[in-house]
């Protein structure tokens, strides 16, 4: 068992990553700190999310975007990324064991997970473009 060591500002951190359903990046973790009147400097922020990473409580997104986002859902999951306003949601569709086969095939590689990431246009900016 890996042990840990939540100071409360990893707690607070964990708390607004845990809390939200849209994959936050650090500057929206802090604005929702300062909204629940926790003042934490930025570097006590971008470390209590890289502390929280390394322990596996949350998971860091790369999504092609300059800012990671963060998921305090660590069940195995996708996520699809809309291309016109950035939102990102959770896809809960197994990548099929077909896929990380043919993978497997072609790299040599033993893989030991797989993170899909499609992208779209979410209902909202479909609905903007009709009108």
């Amino acid at each position: 068992m890996r042990s840990l060591n939540l100071t409360s500002q990893r707690q607070a951190v964990y708390d607004v990553v845990r809390e939200s359903h849209d994959h936050p990046t650090a500057a929206d973790v802090m604005n929702r700190l300062m909204e629940r009147g926790c003042n934490l400097a930025y570097g006590t922020v971008y470390n209590s999310l890289r502390y929280l990473t390394d322990k596996e409580l949350i998971r860091e997104l790369k999504l092609g975007e300059a800012a990671s986002r963060y998921d305090g859902r660590m069940d195995d999951h996708q996520h699809v990324i809309c291309q016109v306003c950035g939102r990102v949601d959770e896809v809960m569709s197994v990548v099929p064991s077909e896929w990380v086969k043919e993978v497997s095939a072609e790299t040599g590689y033993d893989i030991a997970h797989a993170h899909v990431v499609f992208g779209g246009v979410c209902p909202e900016c479909q609905s903007k473009r009709i009108r």
